[in-house]
């Protein structure tokens, strides 16, 4: 699959508002508009990589700063009981917006299955 043009891509753009947390020159944190926790931030890379499955061994030094990048948003927003990470992969796996995202969920207890 290849990088189409989506509302992250706008968001980095700075064509659509966002309540951005975070940002450096490898990525961009921001406050989900449909929240399902206290706590919905999105962690996003600058580069338009579609999904997991699409990550090439290449962008393996943007998918660890991607995980150290939510460490720190995580810290930043309070959330010292835990957290849950979530990246959705594909349409079975319930991603929306094919533009590789994270998912940061706290200020709550998650429940366990997830779906």
């Amino acid at each position: 699959m290849t990088a189409q043009d989506t509302i992250f891509s706008k968001i980095i753009r700075r064509e659509i508002p966002a309540d951005i947390v975070y940002e450096d020159d490898l990525s961009l944190a921001f406050r989900d508009i449909n929240p399902q926790a206290p706590v919905h931030i999105l962690v996003i890379p600058k580069k338009p990589i579609v999904n997991l499955a699409d990550a090439e061994s290449e962008d393996h030094k943007i998918l660890g700063h991607l995980l150290l990048i939510v460490k720190r948003v995580a810290e930043q927003a309070g959330l010292e009981n835990g957290y849950r990470v979530v990246i959705n992969n594909g349409a079975d796996g319930g991603q929306t917006v094919y533009h590789l995202h994270l998912h940061i969920l706290g200020g709550r207890q998650m429940q366990w299955p997830p779906g």
